[in-house]
């Protein structure tokens, strides 16, 4: 076989940048707060999908269950899960993959589980959406991540 026909040879094709190379634009608090809202609405079904399976797979007991837990608490860690899950993965909630952007390192790399993980539980911090009138929110600056576009809005 030649080589000039192998399918097993890589492509010939020049890779594209990285995150880390391109100049990062950081998406702006309007963004953000759409990508929010966009989360929050998926964030709400994800609860609403959680309980139907706890009362689909385990019937009254589990949704007993599921009464004894506290509303706060339960949402809390629903929304730890939500965003833990998501973040940590891909480094995009949902939110942030319609509206094109992304969690980053402070580097431009993707952020590491512990980043991923510190910036969820900053999102608890009361009055943490109050400090966007600053530079950047809690749950950006403690866990040192951004938040920066990856394709170009729309026009």
């Amino acid at each position: 076989m030649t080589s000039e026909f192998n399918p097993y040879l890589p492509p010939d094709s020049a890779l594209t940048e990285s995150v880390a190379e391109q100049r990062r634009e950081l998406a702006s608090n309007w963004r953000r707060l759409g990508t929010w809202l966009i989360d929050y609405v998926c964030l709400v079904l994800v609860m609403a999908l959680f309980g139907v399976l706890v009362g689909l797979l385990f019937g009254q007991a589990g949704v007993a269950a599921l009464r004894k837990i506290p509303n706060f608490m339960l949402g809390l860690m629903l929304m730890l899960a939500y965003y833990c899950f998501f973040e940590g993965i891909w480094a995009r909630t949902p939110g942030k993959l319609v509206l094109g952007t992304m969690v980053v390192s402070q580097q431009g790399d993707k952020p590491e589980f512990g980043q991923v993980v510190g910036r969820t539980l900053c999102r608890f911090i009361p009055f943490d959406a109050l400090s966007f009138f600053g530079d950047a929110g809690w749950h950006d600056s403690i866990p040192k991540t951004q938040v920066v576009l990856v394709r170009s809005p729309v026009k």
